[in-house]
């Protein structure tokens, strides 16, 4: 029988687990607003924009995905819920979109900052080199917010339980 403190607890849990996905992905849905506005307007800050990127993974994105991470087992142990694909797709997901961050993203953003910096520094504009990577990450975090909204999805009307 489940007491009322651990109805309690896993309350508190549930919510900890929610909180640590909205911090960690949130910013995200921001990048392609204000990353071709940048690019546009403001070429000269992109170098301190990528910087900034590769910080808020390595200071937000990867400390709370990991904290929902860490939930999530928890709430799905508690519950003997590892057989349902409403909790194994996100789960999947949440692992793939962290290494993501450290083995894509990180290395992409820092070489983007990179290139921003030289690009400018040399003539005033961004070289072939510069768009291309910005393209394909780009490409990578649409389609990570894609997963990203997936899970939520997955987590929140349980298609297939």
């Amino acid at each position: 029988m489940i007491s009322a403190a651990t109805i309690l607890f896993y309350d508190v849990v549930v919510a900890v687990h929610v909180m640590s996905i909205v911090i960690a992905f949130g910013v995200t849905f921001v990048y392609p607003v204000i990353l071709p506005w940048m690019m546009n307007v403001h070429p000269e800050a992109l170098a301190t924009v990528h910087e900034m990127q590769e910080r808020i993974g390595r200071f937000v994105i990867m400390p709370f995905g990991t904290l929902a991470l860490l939930t999530g087992i928890y709430l799905a142990s508690d519950r003997d819920l590892f057989g349902e694909a409403w909790v194994i797709i996100p789960l999947v997901i949440l692992v793939l979109l962290l290494g993501l961050g450290g083995a894509f993203f990180t290395p992409r953003e820092k070489a983007l900052a990179a290139f921003a910096e030289r690009d400018l520094a040399a003539g005033g504009t961004l070289s072939d080199e510069y768009h291309a990577n910005a393209k394909v990450v780009g490409i990578v975090g649409a389609l990570s917010s894609l997963l990203v909204l997936i899970a939520i999805f997955s987590m929140v009307a349980k298609p297939f339980a």
